[in-house]
């Protein structure tokens, strides 16, 4: 006999097992259905994001930037070194501990929250009154309600399909068991710029190459010029306006034909290769034609405004959907469905989702950059504070890079911050949450930032928005 649920959720990465945990929290007979599998085969809840995305990529920056620290930095401190290595299999050993870590916390949350678990891949069987069939495994399950958060792939470079040991995918790139001598990567986005940071700092010699002419181009101009003049003085070396021809890959590595922005050929010769240049909606397995689930022409599941699909009571989140593919994004999506299903109104705001490129400096950014407000006509002023000035930052020995802040000409509404240095990733949720209540430049001036903290920088950044700093 099929087990039934009122809401059925098909995924158990950061949009999957949050809209799990929040429908069980308001009165759901709810189940989660995962297929991710741990080295022994058990259950590993969290998707791209905890096994080999977000967690795993930020315990090897934490390591690597360690090492980099005691190799360069730590003399500064008075702090003498010698015979400095890496034991890289007992870096790894660490991250995959912390990846089980999250694991077993978010099986424990099911519990806690009374979640049913089931370890397997989902997949449609049948719609029939009023309900869904779902089949994991031997099992068949029905529910009213179904929540799709199955992700997203990397997506492979045509003629260059991931075999994970020279030619890699992220997850390829989480796994390299020794630092290669010289290490390739095509694409210069969050992925390629975070794992090409992390092989850098243990000694490889790494070449980023990136079809696009410009660097960083969703990122605000001002701190993409910054990032691109302290990468290359670490050592990471970034091509523009590449056109990759042909990938061979052998036992003795990689070798990467094309032509730079000038039209020449250039040939590049790696031992690894870490392909970052985009990911793709993952409805593999899910058999949506058995139901008519519609997809669009990027492969991804088409929703409206409000996560809706095309079938009644079927509902899709993160990354298999449309906007941006962040986990946080993915998070409050399955928030917003679980709360919109109990008759409330969900609310994911995308303008003031917050990005982040976790290398060192961090950068993070909401809102508008400059070439936005610009290419719109809108009239904006731009206060913007460097690190250098904040006392913070010197006692840290970390003064690269600033804070800007963008602000309506008129209004004086916060339109956009975007910051590049020392823990980015957490100075922008007070931005977030400025731009969220609809804040001005002048409200961010006039509230009290302890001191000495880098979070006055942002402070500055909004005095900085009428000329009035007053440490620079």
């Amino acid at each position: 006999m099929s087990k039934q649920f009122d809401v059925l959720v098909i995924g158990g990465g950061p949009g999957g097992y949050i809209a799990a945990i929040r429908a069980a929290q308001l009165g759901f007979n709810t189940a989660c259905i995962d297929e991710w599998k741990n080295a022994t085969g058990g259950p590993a809840p969290g998707g791209t994001c905890t096994n080999v995305g977000c967690i795993p990529s930020k315990a090897l920056l934490q390591s690597s930037e360690h090492f980099e620290h005691a190799g360069h930095h730590f003399a500064d401190h008075g702090i003498g070194l010698s015979n400095l290595s890496i034991d890289v299999a007992k870096m790894l050993a660490r991250k995959d501990q912390v990846v089980k870590q999250n694991n077993d916390g978010i099986l424990y949350l099911f519990k806690k929250n009374k979640v049913s678990f089931f370890h397997g891949r989902g997949s449609f069987a049948a719609a029939k009154d009023g309900l869904y069939e779902v089949k994991v495994g031997d099992e068949s399950l029905l529910a009213k309600h179904v929540i799709i958060a199955t992700g997203s792939n990397a997506r492979a470079l045509p003629g260059a399909a991931f075999d994970e040991e020279n030619i890699l995918s992220n997850d390829g790139a989480l796994r390299i068991g020794g630092v290669p001598k010289k290490l390739g990567v095509i694409g210069s986005g969050v992925i390629g710029l975070e794992m090409g940071s992390v092989w850098r700092r243990l000694g490889a010699e790494v070449t980023v190459l990136e079809a696009m002419p410009a660097f960083l181009s969703a990122v605000d101009e001002g701190v993409a010029k910054e990032a691109a003049k302290l990468f290359k003085k670490q050592g990471l070396k970034i091509e523009l306006g590449v056109k990759i021809s042909e990938v061979k890959s052998d036992k003795s590595g990689v070798t990467v034909s094309y032509a730079d922005a000038k039209g020449a050929a250039q040939t590049l010769a790696v031992d690894k290769l870490i392909v970052s240049i985009g990911r793709v909606a993952n409805t593999i397995g899910l058999n949506g034609e058995a139901v008519g689930l519609k997809l669009d022409e990027r492969g991804a599941i088409v929703v409206d405004e409000e996560c809706k699909t095309n079938l009644p009571n079927v509902w899709a989140v993160g990354d298999v959907v449309r906007g941006p593919m962040l986990a946080h994004k993915a998070e409050e999506e399955g928030v917003a469905v679980a709360e919109r299903i109990a008759g409330q109104h969900g609310h994911v705001n995308f303008n003031t989702i917050p990005w982040v490129i976790y290398t060192s400096p961090e950068i993070a950014w909401v809102g508008q950059t400059e070439q936005q407000l610009k290419a719109e006509g809108r009239a904006y002023k731009a206060g913007q504070f460097p690190f250098m000035a904040n006392g913070r930052a010197r006692a840290l020995g970390d003064t690269n890079g600033f804070v800007k802040m963008l602000a309506d000409a008129k209004t004086d509404e916060i339109l956009g911050v975007h910051i590049i240095g020392p823990f980015a990733s957490e100075l922008i949720a007070e931005a977030v949450v400025a731009m969220e209540f609809k804040a001005s430049a002048e409200d961010i001036a006039r509230i009290c930032h302890a001191h000495p903290s880098l979070s006055e920088s942002t402070k500055e950044a909004a005095l900085a928005v009428d000329k009035r700093t007053l440490n620079f």
